[in-house]
């Protein structure tokens, strides 16, 4: 009895805590395609938990509050765990690179640091074989979905990333990420109740905000960003000739506010806007331009006109 509560408290001490996996994993020999079952499952749980969308009814409430989890946090993924945290493509305040960090770790996707070690690493390896991520290198459905299961990529990169790992409030985010979504759905459920008990004419309940507002656009929100780094690597446009297969990609820049105009992105990666064509829709870097100019961030760094006119591949005459 005693060694199955220790092994209980261990797992459940292993969820909250990452530092207790990383410890246990760094002196483990990895082979860097084993898989952790114990997170696998709840990934597949918050998936099947997607079905509960029937059951707890709709209400426009709920769906605005979808839309609204899902770009805000859509948002703090691609404009600061990417284009800040793993690029440094503008500048903010210690305060806002902290609420930003919450937010983005809201979607699930681990902490910062974590993140943009891991995409620092994709982009000096990218469609190679040491490239975590790569469907060229590997497999599509690894690059979309198992890369980052594994035991070996749990583990966090930190001399990659050693500006960002000075803070210990964002080290504190990467310790303790689970955390964030757990106070995330506690936040939704309540919010949704005080409607459902103040404004019942809206219809909304504390069940429907979790399971719309944190369970389905958590989902949607995975898959497209996931499909940065599969279908943005096999099909689209390649307008640069880069050493990789990226491309760019229209419906996904759409749906991950900007990211989709990938090829743009690995010719010139420090640039805070990924569309470099006026044509080329780019939300993400629109909402940052507002930002600056209310003055929560500055020193936007975006591509030269040299640069975005160099290195275009050859079109072949037409026959």
């Amino acid at each position: 009895m005693k060694k199955i509560s220790i092994t209980i408290f261990s797992f459940i001490l292993g969820w909250l805590d990452n530092r207790t996996v990383e410890n246990k994993y760094m002196d483990s020999q990895l082979n860097g395609k084993e898989i952790d079952w114990a997170r696998v499952f709840p990934y597949i749980i918050i998936h099947l938990a997607v079905i509960g969308v029937f059951f707890v009814g709709f209400s426009l409430v709920a769906f605005m509050v979808f839309l609204f989890m899902y770009a805000l946090r859509m948002f703090a993924i691609t404009g600061f765990y990417h284009r800040y945290f793993s690029h440094k493509t503008f500048k903010t305040s210690r305060v806002m690179q902290f609420i930003f960090a919450i937010i983005g770790a809201s979607a699930v996707q681990r902490g910062p640091i974590w993140w943009a070690a891991h995409h620092r690493d994709h982009h000096m390896h990218s469609d190679t074989v040491h490239d975590k991520h790569s469907p060229k290198a590997h497999s599509f459905l690894w690059s979309h979905t198992g890369w980052f299961l594994t035991k070996a990529n749990f583990l966090t990169h930190t001399k990659l990333v050693k500006e960002l790992s000075r803070f210990p409030e964002l080290r504190l985010i990467d310790r303790f990420d689970v955390a964030i979504p757990i106070l995330t759905c506690i936040g939704l459920y309540t919010l949704g109740e005080s409607l459902n008990n103040h404004y019942p004419a809206l219809e909304a309940t504390g069940t429907q905000f979790v399971v719309w507002g944190f369970i389905l656009s958590t989902v949607v929100l995975y898959h497209s960003t996931f499909l940065v780094n599969s279908v943005a690597h096999v099909w689209g446009k390649k307008r640069y000739a880069t050493d990789d297969s990226s491309r760019n990609n229209f419906l996904i820049a759409l749906l991950t506010f900007g990211e989709g105009w990938h090829n743009n992105h690995h010719h010139y990666p420090g640039s805070a806007r990924q569309g470099f064509y006026w044509w080329e829709v780019d939300l993400t870097y629109y909402v940052l331009r507002i930002m600056s100019m209310l003055g929560l961030i500055w020193d936007i760094r975006v591509v030269s006109a040299n640069i975005r006119e160099s290195n275009h591949i050859t079109q072949k005459p037409k026959k």
